[in-house]
């Protein structure tokens, strides 16, 4: 199951057609989900606040109703479940996390989900769910059918890799992975790495295996001197979708929520995986 948060927002319809694409491409349901107060959705008639409660709730039709309609435009042929959660909006959506293979929200939003903004649902879902997350930035008006990836050696990395080879495959799309380095990175963490060409040797084992199990598809590698955030916001342009950690600090590239994923939450240019790493998880299920 794909689960995606609707607030009535043109950023959360745009992240509605991104997960109704990927769950017709995966053949899973998707199931579109709205958050207002639970004394709202509970309320009876006698209530004090009935009226308001009552109004409250039609407005959550309206926007439910606007996102299944624009999930199955996307894909007629996608089974469509709707939801509508009383809590918090980032408290609702993490309850939803365990029983979902991923999580899809807009960068910001307005309404039901009030307060969709970087900083608030967006970065703490992507930040704290139990499963991998989407976070819909900008949708390329023409997409050049690629996928990046930021690369982490550690072994926390894998599940980011394991999701964006299978991704790409998924797609038939090519895999462009990416890997900033600095001066500092080479010496203190690559052990006095000699430079570019020692970098591009760790990221040519890093990915050696992988391309491996995926034979059927096109990889790029780009070995690049700077700040990550800078390399991947470059490398995001246009793409159909960057592939970052939820944490981690290995031997290429600390890819941490909170600081190089956390700022790909606001600068990347294209939507952005957020994969967490954990047992169990390793790309598509």
């Amino acid at each position: 199951m794909i689960v995606v948060g609707v607030d009535g927002s043109r950023a959360a319809l745009d992240a509605v057609a991104w997960a109704a694409r990927e769950a017709a491409l995966r053949g899973r349901k998707l199931l579109v989900a709205h958050a207002m107060p639970g004394w709202a959705r509970d309320a009876t008639d006698t209530d004090r606040l009935a009226g308001v409660a009552r109004w409250m709730r039609e407005g959550a039709e309206v926007v439910l109703t606007a996102g299944v309609d624009r999930a199955r435009r996307e894909a007629p042929s996608l089974v469509v479940e709707r939801a509508l959660l009383g809590d918090d909006p980032r408290t609702a959506l993490l309850k939803l996390a365990p029983e979902a293979e991923l999580l899809v929200v807009g960068s910001h939003g307005m309404g039901g989900f009030s307060g969709l903004l970087l900083g608030s649902v967006a970065q703490g879902v992507a930040g704290h769910a139990q499963c991998d997350v989407v976070v819909v930035r900008a949708l390329s008006r023409s997409p050049r059918e690629e996928i990046v990836v930021g690369v982490d050696g550690s072994p926390a990395g894998e599940p980011v890799l394991a999701f964006a080879f299978a991704e790409a495959e998924l797609r038939k799309a090519r895999l462009h992975a990416v890997h900033a380095w600095t001066w500092h990175e080479a010496t203190s963490v690559l052990h006095a790495s000699s430079g570019e060409d020692d970098e591009k040797r760790l990221l040519g084992e890093v990915l050696a295996g992988w391309r491996e199990r995926y034979p059927d598809v096109e990889v790029i590698t780009e070995v690049i001197h700077g700040h990550a955030v800078e390399v991947l916001r470059d490398a995001s342009e246009g793409a159909d979708l960057l592939v970052v950690g939820s944490h981690g600090h290995g031997q290429v590239t600390g890819l941490i929520m909170g600081s190089v994923s956390q700022a790909m939450l606001h600068h990347a240019r294209c939507p952005l995986a957020v994969i967490r790493s954990g047992p169990g998880n390793g790309g598509l299920r």
